[in-house]
């Protein structure tokens, strides 16, 4: 279902949808964890499908897979606008865990 929604815009931890009544924001780096709950994102106040992740400590922590923007209420640039910040905020943790080697 969701599969088949068309992409408005994609980067390269997000991609967004175009689905019937709403926008959806969908993280790449949540591809694959199982939905555990759906509802409201405490952030951004949008609803949101969740995940359970844990720690190396064993502590789970809920985390947003994807969240649904209602057309009615956001356009596409307000959209953009947390895509990009979970663009910048993931791109900035891979180079403090993972830097080049170049050096």
């Amino acid at each position: 279902m969701l599969l088949d929604l068309p992409v408005l815009e994609k980067g390269t931890f997000y991609f967004i949808k175009d689905g019937e009544s709403d926008i959806i924001l969908e993280d790449k780096t949540k591809r694959g964890l199982e939905i555990k709950e759906t509802s409201i994102d405490e952030k951004i106040n949008v609803k949101a499908d969740k995940g359970m992740i844990h720690d190396m400590d064993g502590i789970g922590h809920w985390v947003p897979i994807r969240w649904y923007f209602a057309k009615d209420s956001f356009d596409l640039s307000q959209v953009l606008v947390h895509a990009e910040a979970m663009d910048e905020k993931y791109t900035k943790l891979r180079e403090l865990t993972c830097p080049d080697d170049e050096d």
